[in-house]
């Protein structure tokens, strides 16, 4: 694959690099386990596991991006299993991320659906199984040896439907959460499985007498960066994401197996516009169309880039030393508006006048304010260590940019002259690139684990996407995302302040 080829996916359909195919994408059906192929979205088979009684079913659908499970089953304990299972065959590494629904009040308070990595097919196989149940129970199950018993340890708050379940060589990390708080996690290792396993999505009615139906949201198979990789070197694959911020319900666009980076919205809602590869894109929403925009002699731009409020002219950030360039958003010859690098461009004021930048002066990185005509740079910040990610209201009366001064990177804010800084989020996390939505209300943001240096905002980590309400208050997570660098560098919200656009990362399988 060349270096600028995009993939481009039917609307609203997943996109797992190397899964790039109709056949592993459209699929839609239902058949017990099998050597006959029934794929089902990502999944190359899905079958009966045990003796179920009532033959379950599979489904994707196209539109949604969710995953719809029937199963009968009497349980998924002791020695031995019975459920509905939608699977893969994975070697190595691996994240598996998915949020569970029952569909119906149930017969049961243990019917359970989840995330399960087996050694086999065998109903008796070893597993590690992140399950969600009927009466709002989420655990971590295991089956150490083949025909064992199965354990459990509890895992989350009661209602923890948001799943995730990763390995890493000998050891696997279940996380649950309530949609809207962090993950709690548990690690675990005791228990020897095959280098390639059965991952997938079940789900179990807890009676072999009944049917019970459960949707699959936001199904994702990651495959992590390898702990070696050098940082813009090496790159995984990447898919450009809109996500609803009030449910954090996800929908993949197109995807590519280098790095796509940083979509801004259009202000008409039409188009958005990208980094890949030191190159602007511009993708049509209603076709999925992509097309370059001509930056003349820049050809290396950097993930610092933002649209005007007016949606007429493009800022950007280009070469080594970044240097700060603006041109019209259909494309056209650049003017050079900072003199000197690096110079991180970050956003417009609401009436077009003034350019907010990153720019590193005196052996300090600092905000910047100048005229977007060109013209004296006015340094807003001077507190020693980074200031970063700017960003002004739709009013035009405040700026909003994340600084480590505390400690941590942390989300602040100031007047638009540089007065009254004060600090928004104090939390554990490394929170970076406050963006405004367009009606002025929410604040969006991502956040790095704490053991992320404050001052670095990496490639390819497990991070959040959270908001608050302008005026602060405690934050919501509404992205669960691998991720970071390039995610949501640039403001990324939907005109009508609804969905957000964002990159997530895997590698292929």
């Amino acid at each position: 694959m060349s270096p600028d080829t995009v993939m481009i996916v039917t609307p609203h359909l997943p996109v797992i690099p190397a899964l790039f195919c109709a056949l592993a994408l459209g699929a839609i059906g239902s058949a017990r386990a099998s050597n006959e192929a029934a794929p089902v979205g990502v999944f190359e088979q899905h079958g009966d596991i045990g003796g179920v009684a009532i033959p379950g079913s599979a489904a994707f659908d196209r539109d949604s991006q969710e995953y719809l499970l029937s199963s009968s089953g009497t349980n998924m304990w002791a020695d031995h299993d019975e459920y509905h299972f939608a699977w893969r065959k994975v070697r190595g590494d691996f994240i598996v991320q998915a949020s569970a629904e029952f569909l119906g009040t149930g017969t049961g308070p243990h019917r359970k659906m989840g995330i399960i990595v087996r050694a086999s097919l065998d109903p008796k196989s070893p597993h590690v199984n992140a399950a969600f149940h009927g009466n709002g129970l989420s655990d971590l199950q295991f089956r150490k040896v083949f025909g064992g018993p199965t354990e459990e340890i509890r895992v989350g708050p009661a209602g923890a439907a948001v799943l995730q379940l990763e390995r890493a060589g000998r050891k696997f990390t279940m996380g649950a959460a309530k949609f809207g708080d962090t993950l709690s996690s548990q690690d675990f290792e005791a228990i020897d499985l095959p280098d390639e396993v059965y991952v997938g999505i079940y789900i179990c009615a807890h009676n072999n007498a009944v049917v019970e139906k459960g949707v699959f949201r936001n199904v994702r198979l990651i495959r992590p960066a390898r702990p070696d990789f050098v940082p813009y070197r090496d790159y995984i694959g990447s898919e450009i994401e809109v996500l609803d911020v009030n449910t954090g319900v996800r929908r993949t666009l197109i995807g590519a197996a280098d790095s796509l980076q940083a979509p801004n919205w259009t202000p008409d809602g039409r188009r958005l516009v990208y980094n890949h590869n030191g190159r602007m894109f511009s993708l049509e929403l209603s076709s999925l169309r992509t097309s370059p925009i001509d930056t003349g002699a820049q050809v290396h731009c950097n993930n610092a880039h933002s649209l005007s409020f007016d949606g007429r002219m493009l800022g950007i950030s280009s070469g080594s030393p970044s240097i700060v360039y603006t041109l019209p958003v259909e494309g056209g010859i650049p003017t050079q508006i900072t003199p000197v690098g690096p110079s991180y461009f970050h956003g417009w004021s609401p009436d077009g006048k003034f350019l907010l930048f990153t720019g590193a002066r005196g052996g300090d990185y600092d905000i910047y304010r100048v005229p977007s005509a060109g013209g004296p740079e006015v340094k807003l910040t001077s507190t020693k260590g980074l200031d970063d990610g700017s960003e002004y209201t739709p009013d035009g009366r405040t700026i909003f940019f994340n600084s480590e001064r505390s400690g941590k990177m942390q989300v602040w804010r100031m007047n638009a002259d540089g007065s009254g800084q004060t600090q928004v989020t104090d939390d554990e996390f490394n929170n970076w690139f406050p963006h405004v939505s367009p009606d002025g209300r929410t604040v969006l943001f991502i956040s790095f684990p704490p053991e992320v240096p404050p001052g670095d905002h990496p490639f390819y980590k497990r991070v959040y996407l959270r908001k608050i309400p302008i005026d602060g208050g405690k934050p919501q997570v509404v992205g669960y995302v691998y991720g970071g660098q390039g995610s949501i560098n640039v403001n990324s919200w939907s005109p009508d302040s609804a969905s957000i656009a964002f990159v997530s990362n895997s590698g292929s399988f």
